[in-house]
């Protein structure tokens, strides 16, 4: 069985560490404690390893946040995995710092990554894991808030918080959405 985790983020250096980037800093940190690597391929930087008998394709589009779908869509349809085997990590202002959230569909909430996603794929029926970042802003500086640094206290924290989002995408690969929402969700 095949599954398609997608971190979502901006490339470049100027975005490295950055809210908006939490989907990839998530593989980042998961391609370091097991020991795989990326490559840059068509739309994305992918990289895959076995996992209790699973196959996991990791993706990290290249296309920038607001086309990130068409990375989805291809890689997607390249490694015939179905949309339900899709788990998308993005970050969410609607949450809580480090609040991890984990639904089997459902609106994009304004996240362009994920309007992207559902215009390319034609569905908001894929699973995808929201990544707590507070909304702590003025009026009118999100861009700003969104696409700035995590701040020292949450740099902290940050490690516990993205190792508990790479066991959510482990569970759902092995154990299924709903067992994996019941462990996880509301902790």
């Amino acid at each position: 069985m095949k599954f398609l985790i997608v971190g979502l983020g901006n490339i470049g250096k100027e975005y490295e560490n950055t809210r908006h980037n939490i989907g990839f800093d998530i593989l980042i940190q998961w391609a370091i404690e097991a020991g795989f690597k990326f490559e840059i391929k068509k739309y994305a930087a992918l990289a895959n390893i076995s996992y209790k008998g699973k196959q996991l394709y990791f993706i990290m589009p290249t296309t920038y946040m607001n086309l990130s779908g068409k990375a989805v869509k291809y890689w997607m349809n390249e490694l015939k995995i179905p949309i339900e085997n899709i788990i998308v990590i993005v970050d969410d202002l609607a949450l809580d710092f480090g609040t991890l959230r984990l639904r089997g569909k459902g609106s994009n909430a304004g996240h362009n990554g994920l309007k992207n996603i559902d215009e390319e794929l034609q569905s908001n029926q894929y699973t995808r894991l929201r990544f707590g970042i507070g909304n702590d802003f003025p009026k009118g500086r999100q861009v700003d808030f969104v696409l700035g640094k995590w701040p020292k206290i949450q740099m902290e924290q940050l490690p516990e918080r993205i190792s508990t989002a790479i066991e959510i995408c482990q569970s759902f690969c092995t154990t299924g959405l709903a067992n994996t929402m019941s462990t996880f969700n509301n902790k």
